[in-house]
């Protein structure tokens, strides 16, 4: 597992809620990675190399990004009149949920890509308490869930 910190901001196209509103994270997001074999020193893949290429896009993608629902339009609209904007518009809206499944279906296959791992689950920390993940199960079906230590209480 590699964590990686960021910090984005993003707003939840029709909530309905204060998450409607424009607002920011500091976000963790944490790789859990699998492989079939190791190589000649016990690896499945070097750290660095897992660091490099996730904090890399993270960087480059999301870090001080506003994250929008390409379906939300005002938003992208009111963020593009910022100059310089950094702006990521997702497929869907940007939900600690769809944040993790993003970067588990579209982001670590292309990264990872000859590597000799493969990424089975992303964990997105929205904050110190609620997190959540996307994995693969047995059966290679995406599994969506999310955790709340407040609710848990």
């Amino acid at each position: 597992m590699r964590r990686i910190k960021f910090c984005a901001g993003h707003r939840l196209f029709k909530h309905g809620g204060k998450c409607e509103h424009f607002h920011g994270h500091n976000y963790v997001a944490d790789f859990f990675v699998t492989g079939e074999t190791q190589d000649s020193v016990g690896r499945v893949m070097d750290f660095a190399d897992l660091k490099a290429k996730c904090k890399g896009w993270l960087d480059e993608h999301w870090d001080h990004s506003f994250l929008v629902s390409e379906h939300d339009e005002n938003a992208i609209t009111a963020l593009k009149m910022v100059k310089p904007c950094r702006l990521f518009v997702m497929p869907y809206n940007p939900t600690a949920e769809n944040m993790a499944k993003y970067l588990l279906e579209e982001v670590c296959p292309m990264l990872l890509h000859g590597l000799g791992g493969v990424a089975k689950r992303v964990r997105i920390w929205e904050t110190d308490e609620s997190f959540a993940e996307a994995s693969i199960d047995e059966h290679d079906k995406l599994v969506v869930s999310s955790y709340d230590a407040a609710e848990a209480n």
